[in-house]
C-alpha cells in the first residue's frame, strides 16, 4: 500500500503513561503506584448478579442506550445524590465506559474548527478526542497555588466567538483537586453569559473526603447545557465490566446515541445487570471502599510532610500529585531515575499536559504495605538527591 495512513491520527502522541506501564512489564518486584485503578475486588454481590444473569442465558444485544431497568436507577441515583430528574427514556445513555461517554458527547456537539476548552492537568483522552473530532483544543494550565482548581478569570481569558465545551474534569485525575459548590457558582456564570456546553466528568464523583460532592448541574441554569459523565469503574472497583453512562437533555443524548449505536452497538449485557446491583444496594460498598482509600491518603500526606516534599491536600479520587520542581529535573526524568534504581514505579505529572510538568501522580488505589515499602523508597532517593546538590 502506497496511500498514506491518518495524518491527524499519526500526530497524537501515545499516551504518556503507557511508557511507564512498558517498563514496569520488563522488570521485576516493582512496586507499582500509577495505575489508576481500585486495588478492591468487585463486591460480592455484584458478582453474583452477573452470574445470575449468565445462567439465565441474558447474554442478548440490549437496546443502543442500554437496559431500561439501568436507566431508570441511573436516574435514580442521580435524583438521591443531586437532586435532579433525568428521564430514563431519552436522558440517559450507558456507554462501554466513561471514555466512550467523553468521545461521543463532544462528537455531538462539535463542527468543524470549534474550540473545546480543557483545564491541565487532566485525564489524557480528552485532547486527542477533541482532535479526532476536528476541533481546536484550548489548554488552560491550572495552577498549584490555587489547588488545580479552574477559576472564572482563567477560563473567560481564553473563551472566543468559536468557543463551544468546557471540559469539567472534577474530582481531577491525575491532582485529587476538586471544585467546591462555591468554586463551581464563580465559573457557572461565566458559562452561561458566554453560552457554553460543559462536559462534566464525575467518574470519581464518590470518592471525596470533604463533604458530599456537588455537580455543576445541580446549579441553575446548568443542567440544560451540561453532559454529565460517569460510570462504575471507580466507586464500585468495577474497571474491567467497562460500563459508563452519560445524562444529558434529550436533543443531545439523541445524537450521541447514533455514534454509539454505529461505533458500539450497546454496552456488555452483563455488566449492565451487574450495574443494576451496585447501584441499589452497593453504597455501603463505597463507603468502606472510602474510608480505606481516606486512611491511604492521610498516611502519604503525612509522609511527604516528614520528608519536606510539597504537596497540597487532594480531597477526592485517589491520587496526590507531589511537586519535585527541587531537583531540577523532568517529572519524566525523576519517574525514570526513581524506577531504575528503586523498583518504584510513578506516573510523571507531564503525562497529563504541561502544566503537570514538575510534579508526580500517585494513585493510592494500593494496599498500605505497598504504600509503606514505595514511600520508604522514595524518603531514601531523595535523601540522595538532596545531598548530590
Amino acid at each position: 500500500m502506497t496511500k498514506e495512513l491518518s495524518e491527524r491520527v499519526k500526530n497524537i502522541k501515545p499516551s504518556g503513561i503507557r511508557k511507564f506501564f512498558d517498563l514496569v512489564s520488563e522488570m521485576e518486584d516493582v512496586i507499582s503506584l500509577g495505575v489508576g485503578e481500585p486495588d478492591f475486588d468487585t463486591p460480592w454481590h455484584i458478582r453474583d448478579e452477573a452470574v445470575y444473569a449468565l445462567e439465565k442465558g441474558k447474554t442478548f444485544y440490549t437496546s443502543n442506550s442500554g437496559l431500561k431497568a439501568l436507566r431508570e436507577e441511573i436516574s435514580n441515583y442521580i435524583k438521591r445524590t443531586q437532586g435532579l430528574y433525568y428521564n430514563p427514556d431519552d436522558e440517559i445513555i450507558v456507554t462501554v465506559g466513561g471514555s466512550e461517554a467523553i468521545d461521543a458527547g463532544i462528537r455531538a456537539l462539535v463542527n468543524d474548527g470549534d474550540e473545546v476548552i480543557i483545564p491541565q492537568p487532566s485525564y489524557v483522552s480528552y485532547e486527542p478526542c477533541t482532535i479526532f473530532a476536528n476541533a481546536k483544543p484550548v489548554i488552560i494550565n491550572l495552577k498549584s497555588e490555587n489547588n488545580f482548581k479552574l477559576t472564572s478569570e482563567q477560563l473567560q481569558s481564553v473563551i472566543t466567538p468559536k468557543t463551544k465545551i468546557l471540559i469539567l474534569p472534577y474530582p481531577n485525575n491525575p491532582t485529587g483537586a476538586v471544585m467546591e459548590k462555591d468554586d463551581l457558582e464563580r465559573i457557572a456564570d461565566t458559562i452561561i453569559k458566554n453560552d457554553i456546553y460543559v462536559i462534566s466528568d464525575e467518574i470519581y464523583s464518590e470518592l471525596t473526603y470533604k463533604g458530599e460532592h456537588t455537580s455543576i448541574i445541580s446549579l441553575k441554569g446548568m443542567k440544560e447545557r451540561t453532559i454529565l459523565i460517569n460510570g462504575f469503574s471507580k466507586a464500585y472497583a468495577m474497571t474491567g465490566w467497562r460500563l459508563g453512562y452519560a445524562c444529558a437533555p434529550n436533543q443531545i443524548i439523541k445524537q450521541m446515541n447514533k455514534i454509539h449505536q454505529y461505533a458500539i452497538m450497546c454496552a456488555p449485557t452483563i455488566s449492565q445487570y451487574a450495574a443494576i446491583e451496585a447501584l441499589k444496594n452497593g453504597d455501603d460498598d463505597i463507603k468502606q471502599m472510602r474510608q480505606s482509600y481516606n486512611q491511604r491518603r492521610r498516611f502519604l500526606l503525612n509522609a511527604f510532610k516528614e520528608m519536606n516534599l510539597p504537596c497540597f491536600e487532594p480531597l477526592g479520587a485517589f491520587y496526590v500529585f507531589p511537586c519535585i520542581k527541587e531537583f531540577n529535573m523532568t517529572s519524566e526524568e525523576f519517574a525514570e531515575k526513581f524506577l531504575k534504581e528503586k523498583k518504584v514505579a510513578l506516573i510523571p505529572g507531564s503525562a497529563f499536559g504541561a502544566s503537570g510538568e514538575g510534579f508526580l501522580r500517585i494513585s493510592y488505589a494500593y494496599s498500605i504495605d505497598n504504600l509503606k515499602t514505595a514511600t520508604e523508597r522514595l524518603k531514601s532517593f531523595i535523601t540522595e538527591l538532596r545531598g548530590l546538590r
